[in-house]
């Protein structure tokens, strides 16, 4: 039998649901059990496809091609599973279907209500995010997190669902999680449990109960303060969780295995008791927070402001910093800033660059001055689907003297499109989900620098985007130093490119960020961050011989362009 725990917020946005639902899932999935997630949220888009990413952060893409809200990714880093679209519900696409039911006269002439109609579809999805692909239950505990603050009106529909989710399931096999802050306030950093309370009494309203309350804190809560939350909120003392800050959020696990919340789900559950192995995700957060090296990584992009926006590319780089016992040093650089700016002054002192993806006009004569300068002074660099293609664009105006080069998307009129659309986006005219989305294979160069990397002669990787390399440039670009290293199964669509001549420059049409783990770096960001350590080791060296008056030479063996190139005939 399927268990249910639903994830609730109060008191203030973005107080960690997430991660706590995320940490929760790695628990129980290190006590053996086999877990799953969800994300229910309550905005009217269908997905997250169109959302601004300054107002909503990343939108992160499944296997399956489904646009989802962030917190998936943080699902699937944590408790290290492939999610699909049934791990994403909206309240648009929620009533998407419900008014198509309605349409199609599913109701029988019937008046169509919030309830039951939009809540049964909920608890629809909720269930069916249970299920294996064979349409059986296949999973012992569906973790389910309601996005939103308890007293959104948004959130109403999906808090009254969960509600009846506990009558229809049976109560023994449904538990409620409420997320919520403990503020300190005045010169004394006086402890003022009352906004815990209301968030408390607000559920109750609805009808919910919390079994447990996760309690987000700067400081320490005293047993004292916890025994008064426990007495006005009506939950046992063990069962208000500290949630103190940590160094980093891969430590959460770690915090709330020490609290007992793991412990307090699995009785409440009725689940089978069991150990954790926690050994390997101790030993990744030892890692992040005692490393022996330390690199510079500047990364370029037009969404910066907004630390979600590329909270994948953030958490990938994290995960290859640790690979490599790295203490990782970010510094954001705004690709319109890079136009203003020499690349050598924003670059000074850095060990590697990552240009991220991104749409629009806005900042791409930045990206491609990034990309310039890394190719031109040997500082490793990774382009991220918008970053591939700009670099492609730097290629053709300086290699090939095709000055006027650029994407269609950018500039319609250019007499060199080495970026362009898509053929068979050309006549879509809705934007939302219409990109080339999801899990698509991509065939290695043998010899080339990203089959080395992966160690394996085909990938599949994740995509978001609607242009891609121009083919009639691709014979161009290779006899000039460019190396095609990963395409399409039919050859016909380019996935990734590279100069082997460089000691890693390397760029891909998808987004490798969507795949990488905190214990499975993903390769692409390891070398990444192995070639920023042996840059700056190559650069000290070399300030030493310049101080003795010596000369140095590369360690690092290069790939032929004929040899890797070889590959692909």
């Amino acid at each position: 039998m399927t268990r249910f725990i639903f994830v609730t917020g109060g008191v203030v946005s973005s107080i960690g649901k997430g991660i706590s639902t995320a940490s929760l899932g790695r628990l129980l999935r290190s006590r053996g059990f086999r877990v799953t997630m969800q994300k229910l949220d309550p905005y009217i888009n269908v997905d997250a496809d169109t959302m601004n990413p300054y107002q909503h952060g990343e939108a992160f893409v499944t296997d399956d091609g489904a646009v989802t809200d962030l917190d998936l990714g943080h699902y699937e880093r944590f408790v290290d599973i492939s999610l699909t679209k049934h791990a994403s519900v909206t309240t648009g696409s929620v009533y998407r279907t419900v008014i198509e039911k309605e349409r199609r006269g599913d109701y029988l002439g019937g008046t169509v209500q919030m309830i039951p109609h939009v809540t049964d579809e909920i608890k629809k999805r909720v269930r069916e995010a249970a299920l294996g692909e064979n349409g059986e239950p296949d999973y012992d505990v569906v973790i389910a997190e309601v996005g939103g603050t308890v007293g959104d009106i948004e959130a109403m529909p999906f808090l009254e669902a969960i509600r009846q989710f506990r009558k229809d399931a049976g109560p023994e096999n449904v538990m409620y999680i409420h997320v919520t802050l403990i503020p300190y306030v005045g010169p004394w950093s006086e402890v003022k449990t009352k906004p815990t309370q209301h968030s408390v009494i607000k559920m109750r309203e609805i009808g919910i109960q919390p079994d447990v309350l996760i309690c987000r804190t700067r400081l320490p809560i005293s047993d004292e303060i916890k025994k008064k939350i426990s007495l006005f909120c009506d939950v046992m003392p063990e069962a208000v969780i500290e949630a103190q800050d940590v160094d980093t959020i891969y430590e959460a696990p770690l915090m709330f295995e020490n609290e007992g919340l793991a412990d307090l789900v699995v009785k409440r559950l009725g689940l089978a008791c069991s150990q954790p192995d926690l050994t390997e995700w101790s030993a990744i957060v030892d890692r992040l927070k005692n490393p022996t090296h330390e690199v510079g990584v500047a990364v370029v992009g037009k969404y910066i402001e907004n630390g979600d926006a590329y909270i994948s590319i953030t958490e990938a780089l994290k995960h290859a910093a640790a690979a490599n016992d790295t203490r990782l040093h970010l510094r954001w650089i705004d690709s319109e800033e890079m136009e203003q700016i020499s690349p050598e002054e924003a670059l000074a002192g850095m060990d590697a660059v990552l240009v991220c993806p991104g749409f629009g006009a806005r900042g791409v004569e930045g990206k491609i001055a990034t990309a310039r300068y890394a190719r031109e002074c040997g500082l490793p660099f990774l382009g991220i689907c918008y970053g591939m293609q700009m670099a492609v664009v730097e290629f053709a105006r300086h290699m090939l003297g095709l000055t006027d080069a650029h994407s269609t998307e950018v500039r319609p009129d250019t007499s060199h499109p080495v970026i362009h659309i898509l053929p068979d986006q050309h006549n879509i005219t809705n934007i939302g989900a219409t990109m080339r989305l999801g899990a698509h294979k991509c065939l290695l160069v043998t010899g080339s620098l990203a089959e080395k990397l992966y160690g394996a002669p085909w990938v599949y990787e994740r995509h978001r985007h609607r242009y891609e390399l121009n083919n009639d440039y691709r014979e161009q670009l290779i006899r000039h130093g460019m190396l095609c290293s990963g395409l399409s199964p039919d050859y016909r669509l380019v996935e990734i490119v590279e100069i082997p001549a460089h000691p890693y420059f390397i760029a891909t049409q998808f987004h490798p960020e969507f795949r990488s783990r905190p214990n499975r770096a993903h390769p692409l960001f390891q070398g990444l961050l192995a070639a920023a350590l042996e840059h700056k080791n190559a650069h000290q060296i070399k300030d030493i011989a310049k101080r003795n008056g010596t000369k140095t030479h590369s360690s690092r063996n290069m790939l032929n362009v004929e040899e890797a190139g070889a590959g692909l005939e």
